[in-house]
């Protein structure tokens, strides 16, 4: 090897490749870096026409709901078969006014009408004995009176004859023996009047007894007919009040069992409101609160008087009654659409309702900037609502502006640019 060669030292592999290395690791640093300092907003454009967009204010809020509701007899009246039978004759029509009395249905039951012809045969025969019985226990005690009245005759005779038996024998007319048998038929007359008046009295309380009985009896028996007889009027069907005719389910010829319904009287120009409601309120309604209506351009305002317990369809029902004068001319089915108040009414933070709240449930809105240009997703917090607002708890200030249409198209969306 000469003076001018020289040997060249092979480098590390490692310090070949650190450069590289370097700078990858640091790129890789910066971008998390990045990322966690500079998230990412995914963005869209979004025409101004498609959206709306109102404020945020303060506002007296009353929590309501709407319902729909028909209008309803106050009180209805059914009719029902007291007694089965075949609809011989029917009288009136579906619609139509009645008056109570008025005579509806007509049924025929042939069957029953020989049981009753029985029955009253039955009942006569028993009313007739005890009216014997009766009659005989009068005879009784006409023969007892009687004989009290003869025993009185012949005792005023005898004692004519022993008052002259007492001067004759003092005068020596008559003998002690005529005396003395004068006297003995005397005092046996007495005697026997004194058995005859206690069998009397006797007879008396016991007969009286036996009177007020019997009298009870035949009265009972002659309820007992009235019944019978009044099964009879039963086959014919009437109205119990006045009003309208709403429903009356009888043909002629068709057979009628004991008990069914027949038809229905609506009591004239007395309505309720029967209204249908989400189950999901059925804990926040109660009796006494007031549902408002506007109808014929006029506002009238009706309470809850009854609540129906029973969910059917995912709602339950309740009872409103008109406060003040009801409108006019209401009809039966007639619907009407009211918001019903849940609670009072107090100031609060509130945006209006709409389509938003299906896509994020009240969580979260998009908040307009105050250029008007950009619209930023906001966590935020809603409470209550009624038809018109949402109560806002937190998260937005009055004066901001929310978008409010659906973010159906834009729900993965962090920041709208608006065009």
């Amino acid at each position: 090897m000469s003076g001018m060669d020289r040997k060249i030292e092979k480098r590390p592999w490692y310090r070949k490749k650190i450069w590289p290395t370097l700078i990858l690791l640091l790129a890789a640093i910066a971008t998390v870096y990045g990322i966690v300092l500079y998230p990412t907003e995914s963005t869209m454009k979004v025409d101004r026409n498609r959206l709306t967009i109102a404020p945020v204010r303060q506002e007296n809020f009353s929590e309501f709901i709407t319902v729909n509701g028909a209008v309803q007899p106050l009180n209805s009246f059914y009719l029902d078969a007291i007694e089965g039978g075949m609809v011989e004759k029917r009288y009136v029509e579906e619609g139509q006014e009645v008056q109570a009395g008025d005579t509806l249905l007509r049924l025929v039951n042939t069957a029953l009408l020989l049981g009753i012809l029985q029955q009253e045969t039955q009942l006569f025969e028993q009313v007739n004995n005890l009216r014997n019985t009766k009659l005989a226990m009068e005879e009784k005690r006409l023969s007892l009176e009687e004989r009290l009245l003869q025993i009185d005759h012949d005792m005023r005779e005898l004692k004519r004859n022993y008052s002259q038996a007492k001067e004759l024998l003092a005068g020596e007319v008559i003998a002690q023996e005529e005396y003395d048998q004068i006297k003995g038929s005397y005092e046996l007359l007495q005697q026997r009047r004194e058995l005859a008046l206690r069998a009397y009295e006797q007879d008396s309380i016991f007969r009286s007894r036996q009177v007020r009985q019997l009298e009870q009896s035949l009265n009972r028996m002659e309820s007992t007919m009235d019944l019978v007889r009044g099964r009879l009027d039963d086959l014919v069907i009437r109205a119990p009040v006045d009003g309208t005719l709403s429903a009356l389910d009888a043909e002629t010829g068709a057979n009628k069992t004991q008990g069914q319904r027949l038809g229905q009287i609506d009591q004239r120009g007395a309505y309720k409101i029967r209204a249908a409601i989400d189950e999901h309120y059925i804990r926040r309604v109660e009796t006494g609160q007031t549902g408002v209506f506007t109808l014929g351009g006029e506002e009238f305002s009706a309470r809850v008087i009854k609540l129906y317990p029973d969910v059917a369809n995912n709602q339950f029902e309740v009872d409103m009654a008109f406060e003040g004068t009801p409108p006019a001319d209401l009809r039966r089915g007639q619907s009407i659409r009211l918001k019903l108040e849940l609670g009072a009414t107090e100031p609060a933070l509130v945006i209006p309702r709409g389509g938003f709240f299906m896509a994020g449930g009240g969580n979260w809105v998009f908040v307009v900037d105050p250029s008007g240009e950009t619209a930023h997703r906001r966590d935020v917090s809603l409470g209550r609502q009624n038809g018109d607002f949402h109560e806002v708890l937190g998260g937005l200030q009055a004066s901001e502006q929310v978008v409010i249409s659906s973010y159906e198209t834009f729900r993965d969306v962090d920041r709208l640019v608006i065009r």
